[in-house]
């Protein structure tokens, strides 16, 4: 097979969570370690950090792997979903895994996953670390799918487990409550090995302790030793400054991820190197500085918080549940612009109401809906937005939506397109 009929071929035989939803998720880790078995367990031959949590763990996976990346280390990164090109998920040093090795892996593993039968992301995470080991990376940063405690990238003995934070989403999947959600996500805490909490949360940090006591692995809550002094936008990369207890440790930071919801992100990544660093990692001031100016050249990071066009401004953010659209409508409210056009689509399995309750009003919509099986139909959307007080009009794809919103905006105006990773993805 060439790399499309690959790609189509992987698409077709896997059942796929971003497609179809809870029923592509395999509740254990047998077919992981099956494939993973198959190669030789790759996931040995190389040393990792693993990042979980709700929210922000892609964006603190690219700033991680930047770092390293300028310090010198070659860098392995693996996240999900991907937003254009199936190889995102899968980079070294910012680049990503050729077409070749996608064919080969999946020409000479076909017998194999035919056999287990795993799902899409198994299939996956199996790929990257095979990648990651026969290139002999120093290093990988793994981002966890969904959960934690049962996701395929459980598997790998890191050199630090990272937990951004706890909020509700996948609650059909992981549970209701806060706590519920927490004991997932603390599955990927390991015997011995540390781990950096980025938020403390009332319903969360005893679930957090308890699990770090049980498995002997020293706990940090990144929130508790370092702090932000904001001082704003300057040239469009977000400026502050970072103190440990009254002490200034960073000053005059520039993150080129300019979203205002990364300041707490970069206090888990700056907390996470700092445990790091007193393991070994060379790893100076000088490059810090420098990777996180520039995050999204060394990693190829997209889709948060970022600018597609001027005149009208258009921006794209990959926040979909209510942590992250709370986030997303602070960065609104501290962008200047004449009138808001929200370009909104989602999947069926998010909390539509709770999204929905925290969208303004006095937008113009433009409901519309991605291209797979899990979306909400816009017309959906659109009828349940009225609930409040939410309206404008229905189109079939997210092109459409965009379009018209362009057409429609003043040069003043701003353009948000949202909802949904899978929205983000088609408007890009």
């Amino acid at each position: 097979m060439n790399y499309k009929d690959t790609i189509d071929y992987l698409y077709s035989r896997l059942p796929m969570f971003t497609r179809i939803g809870a029923v592509a998720f395999k509740k254990d880790l047998h077919n992981t370690i099956a494939l993973c078995e198959n190669l030789g367990n790759p996931h040995t031959k190389f040393k990792s950090i693993h990042v979980g949590g709700t929210n922000g763990k892609g964006s603190t996976s690219h700033m991680l792997a930047a770092i390293f990346q300028q310090a010198g280390y070659k860098t392995g990164l693996y996240t999900s979903p991907h937003l254009k090109d199936f190889r995102e998920r899968i980079r070294i040093n910012g680049e990503m895994v050729p077409e070749t090795f996608v064919t080969d892996f999946v020409d000479q593993q076909r017998i194999a996953i035919e056999k287990i039968n795993p799902s899409f992301f198994e299939a996956t995470v199996a790929m990257a670390f095979s990648y990651f080991a026969e290139e002999e990376v120093d290093i990988a940063i793994i981002e966890v799918g969904l959960g934690g405690r049962l996701d395929s990238t459980n598997i790998i003995i890191p050199e630090l487990s990272v937990i951004t934070n706890i909020s509700l989403d996948h609650t059909n999947i992981l549970g209701n409550t806060l706590a519920k959600i927490a004991v997932e996500k603390a599955g990927i805490i390991k015997p011995g090995i540390p781990v950096v909490i980025g938020e403390q949360q009332e319903e969360t940090t005893a679930v957090f302790r308890n699990k770090s006591t049980e498995t002997g692995s020293d706990i940090i809550f990144a929130d508790q030793e370092l702090h932000t002094d904001y001082t704003g936008i300057k040239n469009e990369y977000l400026c502050t400054s970072v103190y440990k207890d009254s002490v200034l440790i960073y000053k005059d930071l520039q993150l080129d991820l300019n979203g205002f919801y990364q300041l707490k992100n970069v206090l888990t990544v700056l907390q996470a190197i700092q445990v790091l660093k007193h393991k070994g990692y060379a790893i100076t001031d000088e490059h810090i500085y420098t990777a996180l100016k520039n995050v999204k050249a060394l990693t190829g990071l997209q889709g948060r918080w970022q600018k597609i066009a001027e005149n009208p401004l258009i921006i794209c953010d990959t926040g979909h549940n209510i942590a992250g659209i709370t986030e997303v409508m602070q960065n609104i409210r501290n962008t200047p612009y004449e009138q808001l056009h929200m370009v909104i689509g989602m999947v069926k399995d998010k909390d539509i109401s709770g999204v929905l309750s925290l969208l303004p009003a006095n937008a113009v919509y433009y409901f519309c809906q991605p291209e797979l099986e899990r979306a909400l139909s816009a017309s959906e959307l659109a009828e349940q937005a009225k609930n409040y007080h939410l309206n404008g009009q229905i189109f079939n794809s997210v092109n459409l939506a965009v379009y018209a919103a362009k057409n429609n905006a003043g040069i003043n105006d701003l353009i948000f397109v949202g909802g949904s990773t899978f929205v983000v993805a088609e408007a890009l």
